[in-house]
C-alpha cells in the first residue's frame, strides 16, 4: 500500500572508517484511483485594522474562491476576528454557495488582533463536525502579530500540537510582511499542517487553491518512521522537517505528517558509518506506519524496509556513477543550510552564517551542479542571502523569504512552492541606468507563481528558455539591458554575460526612485479636525498611513491605533469633533506623547471607507 525506496548519494560507498553519507528515502501511497476525501474546513480570517483595504478585500475574495471549489458533502465554517471573534458562517454543508459568499462579503476591518480567539473558535467548529473519514482542517490567515488573547508562541504552538492529536490539523497563512513567521511556522509544524507565505496580496486566491489541491490529494496521514540503526551507524542530521522523538528503545522516531496522491514524501538523512567493509552493508531497519485510504475507508498500515548500502574499494567508489538523486538531496541540503544560516545570523554569528552559505555555493559549483537551472537558481538565492547577512541587512522580507523557502523544500515536493520570493533587494538601486538598448539584449522581470523570473524581450533568442540572473537585482516590472546571453552547457537555459544595466525610457518615471519617496508629509504637528466627521476626506486605500479607530470606553469615546506595531490600549490625542463610535480613520503619523504612555495623531486625518466586495 505504501511504496518505499531509498538511494545513497553515492551508488557505491568507499570502504574505510568514519564515512559520512546522505540517504534519500521516498514514501508514496500506491492507489490506482483515489476517491476525493470530503472536507470539514474552517477558514479563520484576520479582519484587524492592519488588514483594512486591499489585504482584506483579497483575503475575502480568496475565501469566496474556496466556496466555489467545495462540494455539497463538504462542511465549511468561516470565522473572522479582530479584538472580537465572529462566526460569519457557522459549520454547515456547502449547499447554498450564494448565501455563503454573501455572508463573507459583509466582513469589514476593525480592531486589534485576537489571533488565539479566532483560531480556537475555528478549531471548535471543526470539532463539532469531526469525522475521521474527512479532512478536518483549520486554515488560519493573519497579517500581523497577536496582541490580544493568548499571545505566547510556546502556548499557541503546543496547543496546535494538542489539537492535531485530537484530529484537528492547522494550516497557517502569513499575509504580507507583518506577521510572526516563527509563530505560524511553529503552529503548522506542531500540527503537521502546511504553512504559506502570501507575499503579494493578489496571490491569496492562488495560495488558497494550492492548499485546497493539497487537501483533496491527501491519501495518507500520520506517517511515522522509526530508525533501527545498525551497530556503528549514527544519525547526524535530518534534512527534512519532521517532529523528532525517541521510543522506549532510544530509537529515533520521525513524524512526517500527510501523504499526497502523486507526490513523494521525501526524507533526507545524514549518517556516519564508523566502519564499512567491502560488500553489502546493513545500515538500518526502517519501520513505518500511516493511516491510509483503503477501500474507501481509513485504515492503518505498517511495514519494515531493510536499508543496505553497497561498499566497494575507493577506486570503485570514485568511478561509480553518481546517484540520480543527487539533485534532490542537494535541494534538501540547500534548505537545511538556509535554516542553519538564518539561525546563526539571529544569534549574532553573521560571519559564520555567511560562510555556511558561501561554502555550500562553492561545493555545488565544484560538483558541476550549477549547470542545472534549479540549482543555479538556488545558488543565486544563497549568494543573495549571504550578501544580505554579511551586511546585517537581511531585513524582515528577506527573513520571511528565507524561512519560507527552507520550510517548503523540507516539507513538500512541489515545484510551485519552492524558491518563492518577490522582494527587491537594495542592490537594484545601484545598477547603472541606460536609456536605450543599443547592441545589448533587453530583459524584463516578472512575477510568476510567487517567483521573480527574468524573460527575454529582444529578438534572436529563444524566449521560452529560463535565464539565470542575479537574485539580488531582480525586481518586478524592471527592464534590463545586458551585453549578451550564453547557453548553459546542456542548452536548457541562458546565463547573463558581462555588464547589467537598468533600462528607463526618456520621460518615463523611474519606479525605484518613486518607491523610495514617501507619499506622506510628516510635519510632526498634532492633527486638527474639521467641524464633524462628515467633513473629512474619504479614502478606501490605507497606503503608508496609520489606521485609527474610535471606540467606546465607558462613557467616553477614545481613539486607538489598530495598525500593527503600536500599543492597542494607549489613549490618543485626537480631535473630538470628528470622533464617532466604530469609525476608522487614517492619519499621516503617530507620535508618542511626552508622558510615554499615550499617542498623538499628527498630520492630515481622513475617514477610511471600507472597499466592498462584488461578484
Amino acid at each position: 500500500m505504501i511504496k518505499t525506496s531509498y538511494e545513497f548519494d553515492q551508488s557505491i560507498l568507499p570502504a574505510g572508517s568514519s564515512l559520512k553519507t546522505n540517504i534519500l528515502l521516498r514514501f508514496r501511497v500506491d492507489i490506482a484511483e483515489s476517491p476525493r476525501r470530503h472536507l470539514n474546513l474552517s477558514l479563520v480570517i484576520d479582519r484587524s485594522g492592519s488588514m483594512a483595504g486591499a489585504p482584506l478585500h483579497h483575503a475575502l475574495k480568496a475565501a469566496e474562491s474556496v466556496v466555489d471549489q467545495l462540494e455539497s458533502d463538504d462542511i465549511l465554517s468561516v470565522v473572522v476576528y479582530d479584538d472580537e471573534v465572529d462566526s460569519v458562517v457557522p459549520p454547515q454543508a456547502v449547499t447554498n454557495k450564494t448565501a455563503l459568499k454573501n455572508s463573507i462579503r459583509k466582513v469589514r476591518a476593525a480592531g486589534i488582533t485576537n489571533l488565539s480567539g479566532g483560531w480556537l473558535k475555528g478549531c471548535e467548529h471543526v470539532k463539532t463536525r469531526l469525522d475521521p473519514q474527512k479532512i478536518n482542517r483549520v486554515l488560519l490567515l493573519t497579517d500581523g502579530h497577536a496582541n490580544m488573547g493568548i499571545q505566547d508562541p510556546k502556548i499557541l504552538t503546543a496547543t496546535s500540537g494538542q489539537k492535531a492529536e485530537e484530529g484537528i490539523i492547522t494550516t497557517t497563512l502569513g499575509f504580507a510582511q507583518g506577521f510572526n513567521e516563527d509563530l505560524l511556522i511553529g503552529m503548522a509544524r506542531a500540527a503537521t499542517g502546511n504553512f504559506y507565505f502570501i507575499q503579494s496580496i493578489d496571490e491569496a486566491t492562488e495560495v488558497f487553491s494550492i492548499e485546497l489541491d493539497s487537501l483533496r490529494a491527501v491519501v495518507g496521514q500520520n506517517l511515522k518512521v522509526t530508525l533501527e540503526l545498525a551497530d556503528g551507524v549514527s544519525l547526524v542530521d535530518t534534512l527534512s522537517l519532521a517532529k523528532l522523538s525517541q521510543n522506549d528503545a532510544s530509537q529515533a522516531v520521525l513524524t512526517l505528517g500527510e501523504l499526497y496522491e502523486g507526490e513523494d514524501k521525501l526524507l533526507g538523512l545524514s549518517l556516519v558509518i564508523s566502519s564499512a567493509q567491502i560488500g553489502e552493508l546493513p545500515v538500518m531497519k526502517l519501520h513505518y506506519s500511516a493511516d491510509v485510504v483503503q477501500d474507501d475507508v481509513i485504515q492503518s498500515v505498517s511495514g519494515t524496509v531493510d536499508i543496505v548500502a553497497k561498499v566497494g574499494t575507493v577506486e570503485e567508489a570514485a568511478f561509480a556513477s553518481t546517484s540520480q538523486i543527487i539533485l534532490e538531496l542537494s535541494r534538501l541540503t540547500i534548505a537545511k543550510a538556509k535554516e542553519t544560516g538564518l539561525n546563526l545570523a539571529e544569534h549574532g554569528k553573521h560571519q559564520e552564517a555567511e560562510e555556511t552559505l558561501r561554502m555550500l555555493v562553492k561545493d555545488l559549483r565544484d560538483k558541476g551542479l550549477s549547470e542545472n537551472f534549479e540549482i543555479a537558481e538556488e545558488i543565486d538565492q544563497l549568494e543573495y542571502f549571504a550578501g544580505r547577512i554579511a551586511q546585517k541587512a537581511l531585513g524582515n522580507a528577506g527573513r520571511k523569504e528565507m524561512r519560507d523557502q527552507s520550510y517548503q523544500t523540507m516539507t513538500r515536493n512541489r515545484s510551485d512552492l519552492v524558491g518563492r520570493g518577490v522582494t527587491a533587494g537594495d542592490e537594484v538601486y545601484a545598477i547603472p541606468i541606460v536609456n536605450q538598448v543599443g547592441s545589448g539584449v533587453e530583459l524584463y522581470c516578472v512575477r510568476e507563481g510567487g517567483k521573480l523570473r527574468v524573460k527575454i524581450i529582444s529578438e534572436g533568442y529563444d524566449s521560452t528558455k529560463n535565464i539565470q540572473f542575479p537574485r539580488a537585482i531582480r525586481a518586478e516590472g524592471t527592464r534590463y539591458v545586458v551585453e549578451g546571453l550564453e547557453l548553459s552547457s546542456d542548452g536548457t537555459f541562458y546565463r547573463v554575460r558581462a555588464k547589467i544595466t537598468r533600462l528607463t525610457q526618456p520621460g518615463e518615471a523611474d519606479i525605484f526612485v518613486a518607491s523610495r519617496q514617501s507619499n506622506l508629509t510628516n510635519t510632526g504637528k498634532a492633527s486638527k479636525g474639521p467641524a464633524s466627521a462628515a467633513d473629512l476626506t474619504t479614502t478606501d486605500s490605507v497606503g503608508d498611513s496609520i489606521l485609527v479607530q474610535c471606540v467606546k470606553d465607558g462613557s467616553k469615546l477614545r481613539a486607538r491605533v489598530v495598525s500593527d506595531g503600536y500599543e492597542p490600549d494607549w489613549n490618543m490625542r485626537f480631535p473630538r469633533s470628528v470622533r464617532e463610535e466604530g469609525m476608522l480613520y487614517l492619519v499621516d503619523e503617530v507620535k508618542t506623547a511626552p508622558d510615554g504612555k499615550s499617542y498623538i495623531a499628527c498630520g492630515e486625518i481622513k475617514r477610511f471607507v471600507q472597499p466592498t466586495s462584488s461578484n
